[in-house]
């Protein structure tokens, strides 16, 4: 199914020696993404670059140093159609976007999935209701909300429930490896994901994937571990969860081009002069609104700058082991066809329906079955059968190419692709902190561009990048490419 099959072999395989210690659960407390920065800050020293030789990237364009693989059919070899029963399942993000909706699938299918583990943020009000009505067997949340979790959890007052409770990073991995999950939804925003999906492979469990910066920044560890302990990695974001199945049945070595499709964001229909023209703080709003899908706002502001377009061809290249000359992204203001496949023989093969992250979330966790399931539009709350009817804007697919002087993010993602190593973590890390310093006001939208294309300048200019790089190497390329993106904003708005 992939140009690159399984049989694929790293190149260089450095051991991983990460143990978490207890000051880990002092460093996690603040906004989404600043959290992730000091959960990846308090990886202990063992985690920090050592001081031996190590061959750098040069500073100029190559190919990837691995080519990928297609890490989500190495070991996907389960060929019955019978639906899952009692599966029980890690969630990582409980109270986020995708883990809410994983547990709405919960809800719907009860008796087929079983949530046994989660973990959260700061969000103890939404964390307890979701424990009062699936009663896991452990929870984790900020280790700033551990006390706050211990009050609730006992003012709930459930007869013979006593839960496991941890806090920080600590309680993260713990339910991560929780001992009778099979699966782990990895629902977590950004890098702090890495450390607990690598906890989850060693301890042999199954990944659904829906946080794309791990695989983007740790694909050149997570691919030898996916295949070392022998265990799937299947995609739940939209796009990528498409790519899957138009691949079902497909031979190996019948894709010639992955077809990336995306809405545009909230900006697809206004031309970059007028943005230039428009007043910064209504771009800034604007940017954390999307007009088809409802998301958190890091993949909002993602999604308006097309940085998550540009993401996911990394993490195409990575899951399904195609060259980055062969991953296309073209624009489709419906979202209603969510990717799609080119085969050899110029077939086109397309996944569609609403843009619903509820159908990919099933499909992970029930494959290789098709679940019976009622899953109308969660905006409308009508079934498909009406899209067909062709009313108003129904019934309608256009696409178009990107414009890539207004969406650059595109281009620097490709770049830093194909210069492979620590580049995409780089990329990747000062994405998130560009995305903060916009929320936070620091920057402007139009600003978010410059600020990437300069760090990933100034990382080639000081030889930060590692051509073939191990988990300490991918921690520490994470923590320079915040500070890197924190540093290039204020030499803007000296400029300014």
């Amino acid at each position: 199914m992939a140009l690159v099959g399984p049989g694929f072999v790293s190149p260089q395989l450095v051991p991983l020696h990460h143990s978490l210690e207890a000051s880990v659960a002092k460093r996690n407390a603040g906004s989404s993404v600043t959290r992730e920065a000091s959960f990846l800050a308090a990886v202990p020293a063992a985690l920090a670059v050592a001081a031996r030789p190590r061959r750098k990237a040069a500073r100029v364009l190559r190919r990837s140093w691995a080519k990928g693989r297609n890490l989500v059919g190495t070991n996907t070899k389960e060929t019955s159609n019978e639906a899952p029963d009692d599966k029980r399942i890690s969630i990582l993000g409980s109270t986020g976007s995708i883990g809410t909706q994983t547990l709405d699938i919960c809800r719907q299918f009860p008796g087929r999935f079983k949530p046994v583990a989660l973990a959260a943020g700061r969000n103890i009000e939404l964390l307890l209701e979701q424990i009062k009505e699936f009663k896991p067997q452990m929870v984790a949340c900020d280790a700033s909300k551990l006390e706050e979790l211990k009050e609730g959890v006992q003012k709930l007052e459930i007869p013979d429930y006593e839960p496991v409770l941890l806090g920080g990073p600590e309680g993260q991995i713990e339910v991560a490896r929780h001992p009778d999950c099979k699966t782990v939804v990895t629902g977590i925003v950004g890098c702090a994901g890495l450390i607990p999906t690598i906890e989850a492979i060693k301890a042999k469990k199954d990944i659904a994937l829906a946080n794309k910066e791990t695989i983007i920044a740790g694909g050149p560890v997570i691919a030898p571990l996916i295949e070392e302990y022998g265990v799937s990695m299947l995609p739940v974001d939209s796009e990528h969860s498409a790519i899957f199945q138009c691949m079902q049945g497909i031979p190996k070595g019948g894709v010639k081009k992955i077809i990336l499709t995306g809405s545009g964001g909230t900006f697809r229909d206004m031309s970059l002069e007028d943005m230039k023209k428009e007043d910064p703080e209504v771009l800034r709003q604007r940017s954390t609104t999307h007009p088809n899908w409802d998301m958190g706002a890091k993949i909002t502001v993602d999604s308006s700058t097309m940085m998550n377009k540009g993401l996911e061809v990394i993490e195409a290249h990575w899951l399904y082991g195609v060259e980055y000359d062969d991953i296309e992204v073209v624009i489709h203001p419906q979202s209603i066809v969510h990717s799609a496949v080119e085969c050899q023989d110029t077939a086109i093969l397309m996944q569609t329906g609403w843009p619903d992250m509820r159908l990919p979330i099933l499909y992970a966790l029930s494959h290789p079955s098709r679940v019976p399931a009622d899953l109308p539009n969660p905006r409308d709350g009508r079934n498909f059968d009406d899209w067909w009817i062709g009313d108003g804007k129904d019934g309608k697919l256009t696409f178009g190419k990107p414009d890539l002087e207004k969406y650059p993010c595109i281009r620097l993602a490709y770049k830093a692709g194909r210069i492979g190593g620590t580049m995409p973590a780089i990329l990747s890390a000062a994405n998130e902190q560009a995305v903060e310093l916009l929320l936070t006001k620091e920057i402007d939208f139009l600003d978010m561009p410059s600020v990437l294309e300069k760090v990933m300048e100034k990382a080639e200019a000081e030889t930060k990048v590692v051509d073939t790089p191990n988990l300490d190497d991918i921690v520490a390329a994470d923590a320079w490419g915040r500070e890197a993106a924190t540093e290039v904003s204020k030499t803007l708005k000296q400029v300014a």
